[in-house]
């Protein structure tokens, strides 16, 4: 399950737990990260901070630093962005799970009306087994991705993203989110630290070069230059371009088990190496806003 590659000089800013889309629990994901010798690990489940005291939790018995983190679905003149806020103080957990509620409670019945519509279409998937992939919480994409290729309807979740359960293929709908610059000052209000979350994503180079200086001007920290699939292209690119508009260095594998084959906590595909001089930096920010 875990690579043994790592050392106390990386660390992983950028994973996900049964309390979102992953696999595992908080206390298996700081398990993994003291296994190959971590320093720190976040977690970032999507729009919830209800993992987090689970991952406190365990951490008091590791060596591996626990990191409280969310990673906030965004709406942009690009489209949809994600954005890691770290350093989320204790104190404002129950907050920040009162703020993402609407959009929850929107994503949910999103998601019904995604499997009524795949049902429609012959597909025979239900709620409950889609369920049963959860922590007892809600499903996501990833859950109805992982029981249609269960079910042989795709050859992986991968597959499924790209056909079925692609916008426009008339099952999956958008939902309208939080504005992308809204929430980087949200972060920062609450004391947090934001991220630009795996910008080749969803942006191209020539978008970040107008997009960055705007986000930079409304108070993003940091973006991440280090991912589980960036080319050493993209990483470098990447890196000239924190450095070109004054912004930290964050990243991480975006670790999700068995959602995502392949991909390690730490260590990405096996090459990925997030210098804990990125959680140092970004730690070192957090703690001027407390």
């Amino acid at each position: 399950m875990y690579q043994k590659r790592a050392s106390h000089s990386f660390c992983d800013l950028h994973t996900h737990s049964q309390y979102s889309d992953g696999s595992l629990t908080p206390a298996e994901l700081i398990a993994g990260a003291g296994e190959i010798g971590l320093s720190a690990l976040a977690l970032t489940d999507h729009n919830t901070t209800a993992g987090l005291p689970a991952l406190f939790s365990a951490a008091e018995h590791s060596a591996v630093t626990p990191v409280a983190g969310c990673e906030f679905s965004t709406d942009s003149l690009y489209g949809e962005l994600h954005v890691v806020g770290l350093f989320l103080p204790h104190n404002e957990w129950d907050a920040i799970e009162t703020r993402l509620a609407a959009t929850q409670a929107q994503k949910a019945e999103n998601n019904r009306d995604l499997l009524r519509r795949l049902r429609a279409a012959g597909y025979e998937i239900t709620e409950a087994e889609t369920r049963q992939k959860t922590n007892g919480g809600e499903f996501n994409r990833a859950h109805v991705a992982a029981v249609l290729t269960e079910k042989g309807y795709t050859k992986s979740v991968k597959e499924a993203f790209k056909t079925l359960l692609r916008e426009g293929a008339g099952f999956y709908r958008r939902i309208k989110r939080p504005d992308m610059f809204e929430t980087v000052e949200y972060i920062r209000s609450v004391g947090g630290v934001s991220v630009l979350a795996h910008p080749f994503l969803n942006l191209t180079p020539e978008q970040l070069e107008t997009f960055l200086p705007q986000a930079a001007k409304r108070g993003l920290d940091a973006m991440e230059t280090r991912y589980s699939d960036f080319t050493a292209d993209q990483t470098r690119l990447a890196e000239t371009l924190a450095e070109r508009f004054s912004l930290l260095q964050s990243g991480g594998s975006d670790f999700h088990g068995e959602a995502k084959p392949g991909i390690h906590i730490g260590v990405g595909r096996g090459e990925l190496c997030v210098p804990n001089a990125f959680f140092e930096a970004l730690a070192e920010l957090a703690g001027k806003r407390r």
